[in-house]
C-alpha cells in the first residue's frame, strides 16, 4: 500500500507516516495506533506487536503467571459448580486482596500478584457459591471485583487484551449480583478502558457510564469511583481527537477531587487531586503536545505524593518522559525521566510498549555517542532491537 493511500485511509500525514516509517517518529499515541490498524485492517496487537520476552528475567518472568490467570478466569463461572473443593475463611481472602495484593498491584508488581491471584479467584467463587449468609457472599462478590480488575489490569500492562477485557467484564458480571450502582461503577473503569481501536465507541461508553453513576454517589467513599470514570471519559475524547471533550471531563474530574483527601494511597484507584495533574500530563501527551509543554505540566505535581504508590508514579515519570522525548531540545532530560520510571517499577516499564517505540525513535534518533550508549542498554531491558 503506498503511502498516499495509507495517508487517506487513516487520517495521517504522509510526512508522518513517513518518518515513523523509517523510526524517526514514534507510533505511540493510542489515536494514531488505532486509526493505522484500522486502515490497515489488523489489530493493534498485530500493528505494535505483542509480548516480545527477552532474557530480562524482569521483563520476562511476570508472563509466566499469565497462563495460570487464563485458566482461573475460563474455568470459574458465576453459573456453574466451583472448580475448588474447599476454600479458605472468606476474611482471609478478603485481608489477602486488601492487603498484600492490592499493595503489590499498586506496585506493578506482576510477579508477586501473579502467585496469588489465580488461586485468590478461585476460592472466592467457591464462597459466592455456598456463603454462610448474604452477607458472606456480598464481601465474596465485592472481593472478587477488586481480584477481576486487578487481573484486568495485570493482563492490560502485559500486553493481553482479549484477557484483560474477559477478565473486567467478570467484574462486571459480579456487580450485577450485587446490584450496587457503585460496584457496577467500579467494573465500568475496567470494561471501558481507553485501549479499544473504535475510539468514539469508547469516549460514548466511558461518558455513558460516569452520567449514570454520578446521581448514586453518596458519600466520600463513592467520591473516587466517580472520579475515576471521568478521567477516564477525559483520555478516551483524547484519543477520539476530541480535545474540547478531553479538557471539559478533565475539569469536570477536579471538582469531586477537591472533595476527597489529596491521598493516593487511601482512595480508591488513587483518585485525587494530584491524581488529576497526573492524567492532565497523561492527556497532554496523548493529544500531541511535547517539550515545554509536558514539562509545565509536570510542574502541577508534587512527587513526594506519589511515594506511597509506585504505580501512579511509574506511568507519570514515564508518560513525562515519553513527552518530552518529541523535542529533540529535552533529549536529555526525556532519558533522566524515562530511567526513574524504569527505577521506580521495572517489570510495567519494560512490559509498555508506547515506551518501547519512544525508545526505539530515539535510539535512531541519537546522535552523541555517550546518550547512544544509554539507549542502547535501556533497549536492551526493553527488547528493542539495538
Amino acid at each position: 500500500m503506498s503511502l498516499d493511500k495509507l495517508a487517506g485511509l487513516s487520517g495521517l500525514s504522509k510526512s508522518f507516516l513517513s518518518r515513523a516509517e523509517r523510526g524517526l517518529r514514534a507510533l505511540d499515541r493510542r489515536s494514531h495506533i488505532a486509526a493505522l490498524a484500522s486502515a490497515l485492517r489488523v489489530s493493534e496487537t498485530d500493528l505494535v506487536g505483542g509480548p516480545h520476552l527477552g532474557p530480562d528475567p524482569v521483563q520476562a518472568e511476570p508472563h509466566s503467571y499469565i497462563s495460570p490467570l487464563r485458566v482461573a478466569l475460563e474455568t470459574n463461572s458465576f453459573h456453574a459448580d466451583p472448580v475448588v473443593e474447599q476454600a479458605r475463611p472468606l476474611p482471609e481472602l478478603a485481608a489477602l486482596m486488601r492487603g498484600k495484593v492490592e499493595k503489590h498491584r499498586r506496585a506493578y508488581d506482576f510477579i508477586t500478584v501473579g502467585k496469588y491471584l489465580p488461586d485468590l479467584i478461585d476460592e472466592l467463587h467457591w464462597h459466592v457459591a455456598a456463603p454462610a449468609d448474604e452477607a458472606a457472599q456480598r464481601l465474596a462478590l465485592e472481593t472478587l471485583v477488586e481480584a477481576y480488575m486487578c487481573a484486568a489490569g495485570m493482563a492490560r500492562s502485559l500486553r493481553h487484551p482479549d484477557l484483560s477485557q474477559f477478565a473486567a467484564m467478570r467484574a462486571d458480571e459480579a456487580t450485577v449480583l450485587l446490584d450496587d450502582p457503585i460496584a457496577r461503577g467500579k467494573a465500568a473503569f475496567s470494561v471501558v478502558r481507553p485501549n479499544a481501536a473504535n475510539w468514539h465507541r469508547v469516549k460514548a461508553l466511558a461518558e455513558r457510564a460516569a452520567d449514570r453513576l454520578e446521581p448514586h454517589v453518596r458519600n466520600d467513599r463513592d467520591v473516587p469511583v466517580l472520579g475515576m470514570l471521568t478521567l477516564n471519559a477525559a483520555l478516551a475524547a483524547a484519543a477520539s481527537h476530541d480535545q474540547h471533550a478531553a479538557e471539559h471531563w478533565l475539569n469536570e474530574a477536579a471538582d469531586p477531587a477537591r472533595r476527597v483527601p489529596d491521598d493516593l494511597h487511601g482512595n480508591w484507584q488513587a483518585f485525587s487531586k494530584t491524581n488529576v495533574a497526573i492524567w492532565r500530563v497523561t492527556v497532554g501527551v496523548e493529544i500531541g503536545k511535547a517539550g515545554g509543554e509536558i514539562a509545565e505540566l509536570a510542574k502541577d505535581v508534587t512527587e513526594a505524593k506519589l511515594d506511597d504508590h509506585p504505580g501512579r508514579k511509574t506511568c507519570f515519570l514515564a508518560d513525562v518522559g515519553r513527552g518530552l522525548a518529541r523535542d529533540p531540545r529535552y533529549r536529555d532530560d526525556a532519558i533522566r525521566w524515562l530511567r526513574r520510571s524504569e527505577d521506580t517499577a521495572p517489570q510495567r516499564f519494560r512490559n509498555d510498549p508506547k515506551i518501547a517505540e519512544t525508545i526505539a525513535v530515539m535510539l535512531e534518533q541519537a546522535r552523541v555517542t555517550s546518550q547512544g550508549r544509554e539507549f542502547r542498554r535501556m533497549a536492551a531491558r526493553l527488547g528493542v532491537p539495538h
